[in-house]
């Protein structure tokens, strides 16, 4: 192993680390307190880690995890340090650029290389800007340093209507990284909910001649029953009318008064009912409509505090250009840079006018901004059971946020108040804000307030939970805009999952069953032994997790599905079958074959679970695993060879149907419900009558 140190102009310093495969992490006796933290190498790839030091030599212990890389992150100044592995053992050190992580690998190479240094690469701490946290780490009693969780978030949706497949969209793809992050190992805390306050749910629940907690209650069972039906594995589902956020909201908006951050004045402008927001003249369409509800606002006098945004006008801009992956994709940051530098200015942070929302602490006329309040719900959520209800416990639950997800519509919230917030209150930033793209249907954003909403739930009883998943992660580049169209939908779910994966597995086991009576005559490494196919896999396996960390799931799902692409194209070029039939030393061949196609299919379902995991279970089971293997899975379960010889395969069966085969069946299953409806009825019917009957008879001899 080597060491090689390199200064910068900025007194910050590079250390290159070259070691072989096989060797553990060390680094120089200066460094012993990093060297502990520095994870061992994984398959040959790259480790990049980043922590901060003042200058040239001076090393901090307080290294923490990186969410996305799985490196470590500390809290002083900025020290950058990268861990270079190859099989050479003398292969020289020399300083290493964290981009190369990105560079091209596999046969298509990577679209996305501005995304670099991703949405989940950066660390909370350094893209802090805010008063205070130099130097601050999280350590155990024994001064030992802890691993941060990696918090997701996804927007808590606004109950004013029942939940829409832009909802579902934002969440799928948080569910579809938390899984990936499960996989790598990390401790992962996935926050949704529900944003229950406002005058848009006042409105909606008297429309139905309901209370606002009723209406509120209904709506969040909505959401939590969808959640369930698309297979959402969050961990947090915090709701603003929960007590314990109302205290934590009332707390942390004294602690903005208390910093001088909040005055009292009188206010007049447009107001949009739906974003919820007053609106800059310059920003509105024709006849005074928002851009983004295509509605009139309306004029609105009001007496309000506000909060000092203006004030951290240069906090913000300096924030932005020091740390780029703070907002992501690179195009949503040039949006927030350019509404920062054409000027922010102060907004109502109360209302007076909304009755139904948490009071404004010492005025009771008044309630607290419901964006103010919805995006406390990321730092309450955090707040454990046995604790009480204030911000610090809250805060000790995990935060910063590693990610933020959210739709483009609610950028400016996230991206600018939120953070200005965060610094007057002198809490730590969220890591990255990621603006996705609007669902688009006839070229408008699908959404509640539009009226043009696609029904996740019929797509789902339909479709099946897996291929919802599948076609809006893989059809829409994530952070652009998507349009769904059933035709597309089709044709992308029968392609991938059914022809491609599906085919391949159920192919590959029918041969199997057939002339190996389901068996495994030799284990996966031997049967790959010089085989090019199998570092083929490894490579396209790479790419997957990589674009996965970049939140690329359309490059990730191609990736693997290019794994069952070469696995068909391999079966066809080497028939098998008829290698079975010459014997010999051509059966021995043609067993190999499968063992490689299966191998393949294992981890192209440890490698897709982020994204389908029902398909991928039906796999694993296929291949003979018990049913809690699946559960216990790991990235490190990509590695090639987990197959052993001797292991029994299940019988054959497909594990996706096509979308037609689907609704052949589901309608032949509805005629014949319906059918032995008919029959029940008859048969009540029949019973009915006989008892009309008895009843009758019994009647007239009691009469006797």
């Amino acid at each position: 192993m080597a060491v090689s140190l390199v200064s910068t102009p900025t007194s910050t310093c590079s250390i290159s680390i070259s070691y072989p495969r096989n060797d553990s992490l060390a680094v120089s006796p200066r460094a012993t307190k990093l060297g502990r933290a520095l994870p061992r190498p994984y398959n040959g790839h790259h480790h990049d880690l980043i922590c901060k030091c003042k200058s040239i030599g001076i090393f901090t212990s307080h290294i923490h995890h990186i969410p996305g890389l799985g490196g470590y992150r500390a809290s002083s100044s900025m020290l950058f340090i990268s861990a270079t592995h190859s099989m050479d053992a003398e292969a020289s050190s020399s300083s290493y650029s964290s981009s190369r992580n990105f560079a091209n690998r596999g046969r298509r190479g990577y679209r996305h290389q501005q995304r670099a240094a991703s949405a989940c690469t950066g660390t909370p701490e350094e893209n802090n800007n805010n008063e205070g946290g130099e130097g601050e780490v999280d350590t155990d009693k024994n001064g030992e340093v802890m691993s941060l969780p990696f918090v997701l978030t996804t927007p808590l949706y606004y109950v004013n209507a029942p939940p829409h497949m832009g909802s579902a969209y934002t969440t799928i793809a948080a569910d579809a990284m938390a899984r990936f992050q499960r996989l790598q190992g990390k401790k992962v805390v996935f926050i949704t909910g529900t944003d229950e306050h406002g005058e848009k749910i006042a409105m909606a629940a008297a429309a139905k001649g309901q209370n606002p907690k009723d209406h509120c209650d209904r709506i969040a069972c909505d959401y939590q029953a969808l959640w369930k039906d698309l297979d959402i594995t969050y961990d947090k589902f915090i709701r603003t009318t929960n007590p314990c956020h109302e205290a934590i909201v009332k707390e942390f908006y004294t602690r903005i008064i208390a910093k001088g951050d909040i005055y009292h004045a009188d206010y007049e402008g447009l107001y949009c009912v739906n974003c919820e927001e007053y609106k800059d003249g310059k920003e509105l369409l024709e006849d005074e409509c928002c851009p983004i509800h295509r509605k009139p606002c309306e004029l609105r006098k009001e007496d309000n505090y506000f909060f000092s945004l203006s004030k951290y006008q240069k906090p913000l801009e300096e924030l932005l250009t020091a740390n780029p992956n703070f907002v992501q994709p690179p195009y949503r940051l040039n949006e927030v840079q350019s509404w920062v530098k054409g000027g922010l200015r102060d907004f109502s942070i109360s209302r007076a006018t909304v009755e139904w929302g948490i009071p404004v602490p010492n005025d009771s006329k008044q309630t607290i901004y419901v964006w103010v309040d919805a995006m406390l719900g990321y730092v309450s959520a955090l707040l454990k059971d046995e604790n009480e209800p204030t911000l610090d416990n809250a805060v000790a639950g995990g935060w910063p946020a590693s990610l933020h997800l959210i739709g483009k519509d609610i950028l400016r919230f996230h991206a600018v108040y939120w953070p200005a917030m965060l610094m007057s209150a002198n809490l730590k930033l969220p890591a990255t804000v990621f603006g996705h793209g609007f669902l688009t249907k006839d070229g408008l954003k699908m959404g509640k307030s539009l009226g043009n909403v696609l029904e996740p739930k019929d797509l789902i009883d339909r479709f099946g939970c897996d291929a919802v998943r599948y076609f809006f992660l893989r059809e829409i580049e994530f952070g652009n805009d998507g349009d769904y169209s059933e035709e597309r939908f089709t044709n992308i779910v029968n392609a991938h999952l059914a022809n491609t994966i599906g085919n391949l597995l159920n192919r590959t086991l029918g041969l199997l069953k057939r002339y190996c009576q389901s068996t495994l005559t030799i284990d996966s490494n031997s049967a790959a032994e010089y085989n090019p196919f199998k570092e083929h896999v490894m490579e396209l396996v790479e790419k997957a997790r990589l674009d996965y960390m970049n939140l690329s799931f359309n490059s990730a799902c191609e990736a693997v599905i290019d794994i069952a692409n070469a696995g068909n194209v391999y079966l066809d070029e080497h028939t098998p079958w008829s290698l079975f039939k010459k014997g010999d030393s051509s059966a021995e061949e043609a067993a190999k074959d499968l063992v490689v196609i299966l191998e393949a299919m294992r981890i192209t379902a440890v490698a897709l679970s982020p994204i389908v995991p029902r398909l991928c279970r039906k796999i694993y089971l296929q291949l003979g695993y018990p049913k809690n293997d699946f559960e216990s899975i790991s990235w490190g379960d990509t590695a090639w060879g987990a197959l052993k010889a001797g292991q029994v395969m299940a019988e054959p069966e497909p594990v996706f149907k096509r979308i037609e085969d689907l609704e052949d069946e589901k309608l032949k299953n509805m005629k014949a419900t319906k059918k032995s409806g008919k029959n029940k009825t008859k048969a009540q019917q029949q019973g009915t009558e006989n008892a009309c009957k008895l009843t009758n008879n019994m009647s007239t001899i009691t009469e006797f």
